[in-house]
């Protein structure tokens, strides 16, 4: 992992796990080439008592962010940390009228994510993660 990613780890840790306003949780998953663990703080919105949607928002950039790719390639192998427990996590790929719905509760928290929307041509791609 980066030493900028480790560091903004670490601060987010030593924030409450909140940056910018935002909850977070870490996202450990399995490389799609390397095969290596790796390791990514990502906006979570609850959805439910003990699930969460995550956003590949990627800052709106063209592509979706890694740790989704890793998600598609190694379904079956992806934790995440919150509460200071990291626990396995199931994550199920939402699309259509319940995508389009979790999209809208998660610009309700945080409507800046409409920004990244409008910055690429690509679906934003809404996961939902519990644990297993």
């Amino acid at each position: 992992m980066g030493l900028l990613k480790n560091l903004m780890i670490k601060l987010h840790r030593r924030s409450g796990d909140r940056f910018m306003g935002m909850n977070l949780l870490y996202l450990t998953t399995v490389g799609a080439k390397s095969g290596q663990k790796r390791q990514s703080p990502v906006a979570r919105f609850a959805d439910g008592d003990d699930a969460w949607l995550i956003a590949g928002t990627n800052g709106g950039k063209p592509q979706h962010p890694a740790w989704y790719h890793n998600i598609k390639a190694h379904p079956d192998q992806v934790w995440f940390e919150y509460g200071g427990q990291t626990v396995q996590a199931q994550v199920e790929e939402l699309d259509g009228t319940r995508r389009d719905e979790a999209w809208q509760k998660i610009l309700v928290d945080q409507p800046r994510f409409d920004n990244y929307r409008t910055k690429t041509d690509r679906v934003i791609p809404i996961l939902r993660i519990t644990p297993v």
